[in-house]
């Protein structure tokens, strides 16, 4: 495996961290911590932490959007109930919905089909290709220098990926300051084997949802499969269950309150770096006007599509999804509102401009990356209104998915190595998948009905925020009329293709000649409005080959102040591997109030109301009512079911295992409690906690609820 150090600016700084469980570390940081890991209770090798090839960070995987982990030597793998709900959705039908019933695979052969596109990465090498990525940049601005910088990162793919079975990416850390080519198994045959019920899996719901107290069973099983020859393939009933180099033990005995807990895991994005402004805009401008169009997304596609109808089914992994974001948007707005964390961010940028000015070396370095940055911030949010609301029309299925043809068609004129990223050689076969997903995920009542409402809040747009290309192709020039254009829909859904998967998958192997000659009415707009829109994405690669300039500029400024402060360097989270740590514990989210650290059985029998999201199942409730405990209480007098813990994660964790000292499955991370959603943006020690499912739970609810004992036997179980 090779992983280059650090550099020595970020290395600098890892003892100030003592105070606050803050951070998500990259694992070859890790080995800084020792110390403090080992005082906190670590007691396996930092530096195997750091070794993506050793136990346990080899048994720790992403889906692409969340994290699981291998828990048996035949590729059985443990992740959150809502990381797998798109492939229980996909296999869920009105009279076999497992989405509502749950299943158990009893043999591998009985295993499901994941949703298309489904996949597991195992991360294998972490390389720093800062020098490469940035080669010949220097002296480019704007358009240039973003082309410069992408073909750059292209090629280093392409050769990652000349060994087969891999996909490769070039991440970017601390704004562009660095760069890490991260090169990871792909294994596409991907199996659903075991999700318990709804009332276990989402029990509590979205009333549930970023709260504390919680009663949520969050977690599913899938296996990864291969060739016989050992090696990704594409799935076929031939394939075999994947042999892990490890897999991670299953803790029965679980934690206690002030153990040490830790998660590995790929956290999605963080924003604690970003400037000001940009604070500014999210916060009071952004995230308001997402919550309340999020919130008329759900509205609509709960009245177009009836409840235990096969479109609600079609849905239901969308409105959970929406429904995550309203309430996250919901509590970021509130804690930005009660905290002071904008007061706090001017002032630290005020500190940090009066430490630039302090010294002239670090003047002429320095001195006008805050002012440079925040001009490009503004520039950006100049369309804001446009981009926000055309955003809304285009994500229509029939319209994106016909945006998607047209641009691939385009694309597919050029050199592989010149297409645009998404859109290469190494990306049909996830195009192909979302094609064919689109057949469980749609439906036209309720995509109609969307698309409606958002083009009658672009129309209302003033003209100088709208497109003529756009007012051209959808007739909008003289205004929005509700039953016009009610009717003009009802034309081009009517005229289209789109809806059938035969068609789609036809459409994917068009040239762009053959493409515009099309009638679907819904490709015509794709050809109408494609030279505006690809004006537009000139202008942002323009912009954003300014900010490659700016932001790293910006960052390496604020290590070299943090240095000076010996406080701690991470970079922002950004998809790629993390561990964190800390300990289990509870927290005061207000005056008055203290949450403990652990919730039970009698607590979720105590929310029961046999009516969803409190419907847990009646063989359930049974067995907790007779105290059939097992041997699973791990020295309490009960079942925990969730728990909490002060570490530091995001969106992206979610399926991360949370592992003890001994690097045992002691949980499942799956949320964060209200007052820490703030968290991507903000930590606070006293606030920050993760909500984890006890896997002592979870081995119950397994053995004693859903008779799993043919997935128990093939794990190792610690008692």
């Amino acid at each position: 495996m090779r992983i280059k150090a650090l550099t020595a600016a970020l290395a600098l700084g890892l003892s100030g961290v003592a105070s606050a469980d803050e951070g998500m570390w990259q694992p070859h940081q890790l080995p800084e911590l020792e110390d403090i890991l080992k005082a906190k209770g670590l007691e396996i090798d930092a530096k195997s932490i750091s070794k993506l090839t050793e136990f346990p960070m080899n048994a720790v995987i992403s889906l692409g959007g969340c994290t699981a982990s291998f828990v048996s030597p035949k590729g059985l793998v443990v992740t959150n109930h809502h990381c797998a709900y798109g492939s229980i959705q996909y296999n869920s039908t009105t009279d076999n919905n497992i989405l509502e019933n749950g299943f158990l695979a009893k043999t591998p052969s009985e295993d499901l089909p994941a949703a298309p596109g489904s996949r597991v990465y195992v991360t294998e090498e972490v390389t720093d290709v800062t020098a490469k990525v940035k080669k010949a940049t220097e002296t480019l601005a704007g358009k240039a220098r973003y082309e410069a910088i992408d073909a750059n990162r292209k090629a280093l793919v392409a050769e990652c990926e000349e060994d087969k079975g891999y996909r490769c990416n070039v991440y970017t850390f601390h704004g562009g300051l660095e760069y890490y080519l991260i090169k990871s198994l792909e294994i596409k045959d991907v199996r659903l084997a075991y999700t318990p019920a709804m009332g276990v899996g989402k029990y509590g719901g979205d009333i549930d949802n970023w709260m504390w107290p919680r009663h949520t069973g969050d977690f599913a099983f899938y296996r990864a499969y291969v060739g016989k020859d050992g090696k990704p393939a594409e799935f076929s009933k031939d394939n075999v269950p994947f042999e892990s180099n490890s897999f991670l033990s299953v803790s029965a005995k679980g934690v206690q309150e002030g153990d040490f807990v830790m998660v590995t895991g790929y956290p999605g994005r963080t924003n604690r770096y970003r400037v000001s402004p940009e604070v500014d805009y999210v916060f009071n401008t952004a995230y308001p006007l997402a919550r309340k169009h999020n919130s008329k997304y759900v509205e609509l596609i709960e009245e177009n599509a009836p409840e235990g109808s096969q479109e609600r089914i079609a849905y239901e992994s969308t409105i959970a999804g929406y429904n995550n974001y309203i309430k996250n948007y919901g509590s970021m707005i509130e804690s930005f509102k009660k905290g002071s964390m904008y007061s706090r961010k001017q002032q630290f940028e005020q500190d940090l401009q009066a430490w630039i000015n302090s010294d002239s070396d670090r003047k002429a370095k320095y001195g006008e990356v805050l002012a440079d940055l925040e001009a490009l911030v503004a520039e950006s949010q100049k369309h804001n209104q446009r981009d926000r609301m055309l955003g809304y029309v285009h994500r229509s299925q029939m319209i994106s998915t016909a945006r998607m043809l047209y641009r691939l068609a385009v694309e597919k004129q050029k050199p592989d190595a010149e297409r645009e990223s998404g859109y290469q050689e190494r990306d049909l076969p996830r195009i192909e998948a979302r094609l064919k997903s689109m057949s469980r995920r749609y439906a036209e009542p309720v995509d109609k009905a969307i698309l409606l409402h958002f083009l009658e809040l672009y129309a209302a747009l003033p003209a100088n925020e709208r497109l003529v290309e756009v007012d051209n192709a959808l007739d909008l020039s003289n205004g929005f009329d509700k039953t016009k254009h009610a009717a003009m829909l009802d034309d081009m859904y009517a005229n289209s293709k789109l809806a059938d998967e035969k068609a789609r998958l036809w459409m994917l192997d068009l040239d762009l000649a053959q493409l515009d000659q099309s009638n679907d009415p819904f490709v015509k707009y794709a050809k109408a409005i494609f030279s505006v829109m690809k004006s537009i994405e000139d202008q942002d690669k323009e912009l954003t080959g300014k900010m490659q300039a700016a932001r790293p500029a910006l960052m390496e400024a604020i290590i070299a102040y943090n240095k000076s402060l010996n406080k701690p360097v991470y970079a922002d989270a950004n998809s790629t591997l993390r561990v964190t740590y800390g300990t289990v514990s509870g927290y005061s989210p207000q005056d008055g109030l203290v949450a403990t650290p652990f919730t039970s059985l009698e607590g979720l029998l105590a929310k029961n109301t046999d009516v969803e999201p409190f419907n847990s199942p009646k063989k359930q409730n049974d067995l907790i009512k007779q105290k059939q405990y097992g041997d699973y209480t791990g020295g309490m007098n009960t079942v925990p079911v969730n728990f909490l813990s002060n570490v530091d994660t995001t969106g992206g964790n979610s399926g991360s295992p949370t592992l003890n000292g001994k690097a045992e499955l002691v949980g499942l991370l799956f949320d964060g409690v209200y007052e820490s959603i703030i968290g991507d943006w903000d930590y606070d020690a006293n606030l920050n906690r993760s909500i984890h499912v006890d896997s002592r739970y979870m081995l119950w609810v397994m053995d004693k609820v859903d008779n799993a004992q043919n997935l128990l036997e093939e794990m190792k179980i610690v008692k």
